[in-house]
């Protein structure tokens, strides 16, 4: 078992992961990622993005293979420890917003905080904050069944983001939205991360959110695939290539 590189805050190598059915769902997958990077996994439905994060964030272990979180191996770590790491340096965000009925607002925004041991008046500033920032500071008061689906996205991201996490994972995090209110969420998501040196695994068949990472990984059926983009064709080389096919 060999460490990885040192400029990787989270690094895979040779992920394999089945389906009840058999059917792979990842085949070899290996990647890093640097402190500081937004990364994009893209790639059609179905092409194993959701089990990628799943596998990198410790959620669900990989069948064979390794991950590694800071030079630590999250591969060999007990259910226990797995769930302390996701809760204290790790963040997620499903395509489908899932929050607690009972609780108001600013309080599901504020939960991981609390479950950390953070006082009720720090947790909710740092969740109002970040409510504000995705223009639903309006509603703290609310219960989830008072919100639109795509309000109650933006309260899940804003969870995600009180905490400050090493990592967010995030799970076609505007799938809910508005394509008017995704460029917004989008930006809101990518600056935070910038600003607050927070790593993101972002997974999208989105061409557009693809664009917004620093580097972008590929995945079709189950493995990493690489994009040969060809040069430009000039316009006088377009219409000789064209009178040959003629």
């Amino acid at each position: 078992m060999v460490a990885p590189p040192d400029n990787d805050v989270l690094w895979a190598r040779a992920l394999h992961f089945q389906h009840h059915d058999g059917s792979p769902a990842l085949s070899g997958v290996s990647l890093g990622v640097r402190e500081g990077e937004i990364l994009a996994v893209s790639g059609p439905r179905g092409s194993g993005k959701t089990t990628l994060l799943r596998c990198l964030s410790g959620l669900t272990p990989a069948q064979r293979g390794e991950v590694w979180f800071n030079s630590v191996p999250v591969h060999t770590m007990g259910t226990l420890t797995r769930e302390r790491l996701r809760r204290d340096r790790f963040g997620w965000i499903d395509p489908v917003p899932v929050l607690v009925p009972e609780l108001n607002v600013w309080e599901n925004a504020a939960l991981p905080l609390m479950l950390r041991g953070t006082s009720r008046r720090r947790a909710k500033t740092s969740a109002v904050e970040w409510l504000e920032r995705l223009d639903i500071g309006d509603s703290i008061r609310k219960r989830p069944h008072q919100l639109h689906q795509a309000e109650r996205q933006r309260v899940c991201i804003a969870r995600a983001l009180a905490p400050a996490p090493s990592i967010l994972f995030a799970d076609e995090p505007t799938a809910p939205l508005h394509r008017a209110d995704r460029a917004h969420v989008l930006r809101t998501l990518t600056t935070a991360a910038r600003s607050h040196g927070i790593t993101v695994v972002l997974a999208t068949h989105d061409a557009e959110t693809a664009a917004l990472a620093d580097r972008t990984v590929s995945l079709l059926d189950g493995r990493c695939v690489t994009t040969v983009h060809l040069p430009p064709v000039a316009e006088t080389e377009g219409r000789a290539a064209c009178s040959l096919s003629v």
